[in-house]
């Protein structure tokens, strides 16, 4: 059996937020067992927080009762989960799961998560408190779009990729630059050289896309105000009341959480929270789909076509075959 599972491919189910992909992985890990039973490894820098379960459509109980599920609720809101530490949980993972005799399924649609486990770590600097400390008050007093700018002097190739207003990214580009006095880029482009193994192959991965993208959004808006009416604001006001959260930490940057986070702080009105939160998880999931349809070789499953679940089941019930008979 060991020899077996060693040979067992990891498979990914990706596609943008909203797209179907929890109930979908439920659905193939059902099709494949018992045959060949599936734990989910979350590929999803939101679910690991715990307190955190409306905003993010966080698996319910009794789904992931339905199966073994990974990486979620692992950290506390007030604490970081960076790309290394989620490369290092998973690649653990997946030798445990093989081990056991089971397919490994990665599922979400975290892009710098799936894009680590494809080309590899970067050897970058650590975060540095001081270096963040300081763009930070920068970007409070000219805002990031005036850091974008700065960012597209120092490293055109990086702010070309980033929007204005993202400043995560933007502050982490930043960074690298002041603390290494190289750019983004840089090190992006000295890991292409070394080619370094990852744990996923492109090839390997299915993806969950809209043929239409108005279905898309509709679904966005509609998840957008059942959460609302799930208790999502009163789960941010937990968060918010507890003393120790800010709106600049990883967890409260998480789409929703930050427009509502927002409204808490009297920073935008509550009126307007529904048109901004279904606004911003637009905008992430036309990210995530430039990302998907950058990669030629994943199988892109069309996620409004009535069969698509019986289309993914086909599909790695294929890619299984052929790596059996290879």
């Amino acid at each position: 059996m060991a020899a077996d599972a060693a040979r067992l491919p990891v498979l990914a189910l990706a596609g943008p937020t909203a797209s179907g992909k929890t109930a979908a992985a439920l659905a193939l890990a059902g099709a494949l067992a018992p045959a060949l039973p599936v734990e989910i490894v979350s590929v999803d820098s939101a679910l690991v927080y715990r307190g955190m379960d409306i905003g993010t459509a966080k698996p319910t109980p009794a789904e992931r009762a339905q199966v073994q599920h990974h990486l979620i609720d692992i950290r506390d809101p007030r604490e970081a989960y960076s790309a290394a530490e989620f490369v290092r949980d998973a690649t653990q993972l997946v030798h445990d799961i093989r081990a056991r005799g089971a397919l490994p399924l990665l599922v979400g649609g975290t892009l710098l998560y799936f894009r680590a486990l494809i080309d590899g770590i970067d050897d970058m600097p650590p975060a540095d408190p001081a270096v963040r400390a300081r763009l930070d008050a920068q970007a409070a007093a000219l805002g990031w779009p005036a850091l974008h700018a700065e960012l597209a002097r120092v490293d055109p190739p990086t702010a070309a990729r980033l929007a204005p207003a993202d400043g995560q990214r933007i502050q982490r580009a930043l960074e690298v630059w002041h603390v290494s006095g190289r750019t983004l880029s840089s090190f992006h482009t000295e890991k292409k050289r070394a080619q370094p193994q990852g744990l996923l192959r492109a090839a390997d991965v299915f993806s969950l896309e809209p043929a239409d993208r108005a279905w898309l959004h509709e679904r966005i808006a509609r998840r957008f105000h059942a959460m609302l009416t799930e208790g999502f604001m009163d789960e941010v006001l937990r968060l918010y009341a507890r003393g120790d959260l800010h709106a600049d930490l990883p967890s409260m940057r998480c789409v929703g959480y930050r427009q509502a986070w927002d409204t808490l702080a009297g920073r935008e009105p509550l009126a307007t929270l529904p048109e901004r939160g279904i606004a911003a998880t637009r905008q992430l999931a036309r990210r995530q789909l430039t990302w998907l349809r950058g990669m030629p070789e994943r199988h892109a499953i069309a996620c409004d076509a009535p069969d698509a679940t019986a289309q993914l089941v086909r599909a790695v019930r294929a890619r299984l075959a052929s790596g059996a008979a290879g």
